[in-house]
């Protein structure tokens, strides 16, 4: 199924002071320190911005790490993904310093309400002038379910259930409650709406229940760009369905192709062109101007690395408290309620047995995605040799020290790919949706 493609990068972010790797924060030339302040997100977004990337992709959880050794304390402790802060209220200010970087936000729709969550979306996507997309995810975490009056979180596959229900509301609310049209802001005629072009809502499904006009009128795309993070048996059939980009793990290139042609296919049975989705794995890259220099910055960075705080992680992850695990065995596969793509990862689809101590490293065993280190040249070929093996379109590119690692893939990495006539050299005019499918109008097909 492999097709010639133009290479795309997402900054992949989150509205912590840790990320993906715990502990980063602390490194002296990190700034994600002060995440909370909105000089942090406009670097980010201007850097991205200035080496062409699709987006910025901020991750986000609804809850806190506390299945290691069953407190929060060793995510307390390392600022793993904790605290973090609402990632919608960031874009405005993004999008405000940019002209063309898209936003992928994501956001869990399980404790949200179609009718409430249509509007904010439609805001995002007003105020960012048509650069709004929804990582649509249905949490994994019980605290967050037991913060929110519940005594856990839903099943797995229910959990998807529901989010077949939400998306069904919210396509009626989006596309079809105010016509083309319908916005005159005629002043001398005192005529902004047109009554007869604006229709109420009625959705009753098993989950979710609507009875309303969408409050906010069409926005540019009117549906945000729709990506998914979850690749268990599952969530691939949700993401063939639904999904214009996908965010998916592995960490070795069998594991990463066979999920991206399972999706693939997939969409195909809906209907789909399969090549309609596009592959977004996360990727670590450091990279400098040597290949010596780059493997200083790697041993540089290691020593920050939290081990409690990046099992705290893994555990949440996995839902399989790692403290009880010695260090020195391999994780062993358990039916989980968490991430299960992830878990299935590391044990089944893993072509030797991975222990948990190196599962806390920053290194290729630890990032759970391709890992790449190297001078640029070097970098390209890795990214390339990716792409043409697994099938996918770009990387989301994880936060390592911010924001020196993504300064330096755009400084480095991004000349050499548009050398090679592989990424691109200037932006497309228009909306997120039509800047990934050239020749595709803003709203969804």
């Amino acid at each position: 199924m492999s097709r010639k493609r133009e290479l795309r990068f997402n900054a992949f972010n989150m509205a912590a002071p840790g990320h993906t790797w715990a502990g980063l924060w602390a490194h002296p030339r990190d700034k994600a320190i002060a995440y909370n302040s909105l000089d942090y997100w406009i670097e980010l977004a201007q850097t991205a911005e200035r080496g062409l990337f699709d987006g910025i992709f901020i991750a986000d959880v609804f809850g806190i790490y506390d299945v290691y050794g069953g407190t929060p304390d060793a995510a307390l402790l390392s600022a793993a993904q904790t605290p973090h802060i609402d990632p919608t209220l960031v874009v405005p200010v993004m999008a405000q310093a940019t002209k063309h970087i898209g936003f992928g936000v994501t956001a869990n729709l399980i404790y949200e309400h179609p009718y409430q969550f249509a509007r904010r979306f439609s805001t995002l996507d007003h105020l960012t002038g048509g650069r709004v997309g929804w990582n649509i995810v249905t949490g994994y975490l019980d605290s967050g379910a037991k913060g929110m009056g519940h005594v856990a979180n839903r099943a797995h596959d229910a959990r998807y259930e529901a989010a077949e229900d939400f998306l069904a509301a919210v396509y009626k609310l989006w596309e079809s409650s105010w016509e083309d049209g319908a916005v005159h802001r005629d002043r001398s005629a005192r005529v902004f709406t047109d009554p007869a072009k604006v229709h109420r809502i009625r959705h009753d499904g098993p989950y979710y229940q609507v009875d309303g006009i969408h409050l906010a009128e069409p926005s540019p795309q009117r549906t945000p760009v729709l990506y998914q993070a979850g690749a268990s048996d599952r969530g691939r059939l949700f993401a063939a369905k639904h999904s214009e980009g996908i965010f998916l793990n592995g960490q070795t290139r069998p594991i990463l192709a066979e999920s991206v042609r399972a999706i693939r296919q997939a969409a195909q049975s809906f209907g789909r062109d399969p090549y309609d989705i596009r592959m977004f794995p996360g990727a670590t890259v450091i990279v400098a101007p040597t290949r010596a220099e780059a493997l200083d910055r790697l041993a540089d960075y290691a020593q920050y690395v939290h081990t409690a705080g990046q099992l705290a992680l893994l555990s949440g992850w996995t839902g399989v408290d790692l403290s009880k695990v010695d260090p020195d065995d391999a994780i062993s596969y358990v039916k989980s309620n968490a991430i299960q793509s992830t878990l299935e990862n590391l044990t089944l689809r893993s072509a030797s047995p991975l222990k948990v101590k190196d599962l806390a490293t920053l290194s290729a065993i630890g990032a759970r995605a391709p890992f790449i280190v190297g001078a640029p040249s070097e970098v390209a070929d890795e990214i390339l040799s990716w792409v043409e093996d697994t099938d996918i379109d770009g990387f989301n590119l994880n936060r390592l020290v911010s924001h020196e690692t993504l300064a330096a893939f755009v400084d480095l990495v991004v000349p050499e790919l548009q050398d090679r006539g592989v990424y691109k050299t200037a932006y497309a005019e228009g909306p997120l949706r039509q800047k990934l499918f050239p020749g595709r109008g803003p709203t969804l097909p």
